[in-house]
């Protein structure tokens, strides 16, 4: 398997990495931009869409009605119980649409939703949208370059890319 730095894309959500929208028109930007890459990735087939609850019980919340509980990792293991913190995922399969989760891209633009994944069914392509951008981990360095390649207007101007 490649090296996932050297397999990462990073394109940015708004022109000259403006990191967050101010109007429709920004939102309409940074929707068409993470819609387009992952309609690259994703047309046609299915996906999982992948959310974090971040707690200090270990107990899972039923707070994802869409979603399926999949996992809970103990992140903090700290001695006293208080401050143990734990990440409890839920994975919701569904075919990919475009425009299946902007309201959930509206919400992670403005920071109110962090740490979402979205992968192929066998977890070998994951787009990690953030407030400004994502990163696109890819299965080849090629495959990295081409996905790059096509848009290098939405990368930052940082030698690097990111």
């Amino acid at each position: 398997m490649a090296d996932v730095r050297q397999s990462e894309a990073s394109p940015h959500s708004l022109p000259e990495s403006k990191r967050y929208a101010e109007d429709e028109g920004e939102y309409a930007i940074v929707l068409d931009r993470h819609n387009t890459v992952l309609d690259e990735l994703f047309a046609g087939t299915d996906v999982y869409v992948i959310t974090p609850h971040w707690a200090t019980e270990a107990e899972v919340p039923p707070i994802q009605p869409d979603a399926g509980y999949w996992q809970s990792l103990l992140v903090e293991d700290d001695p006293d119980p208080q401050f143990r913190t734990y990440c409890h995922l839920f994975a919701d399969r569904r075919p990919w649409q475009r425009g299946c989760i902007d309201e959930l891209f509206r919400e992670i633009a403005d920071y109110k939703v962090a740490g979402l994944l979205i992968t192929d069914t066998r977890m070998r392509r994951i787009y990690h949208p953030y407030d400004g951008g994502a990163d696109v981990f890819l299965t080849t360095p090629q495959e990295r370059d081409r996905t790059r390649d096509r848009h290098t207007d939405w990368l930052s101007n940082h030698l690097s890319g990111l």
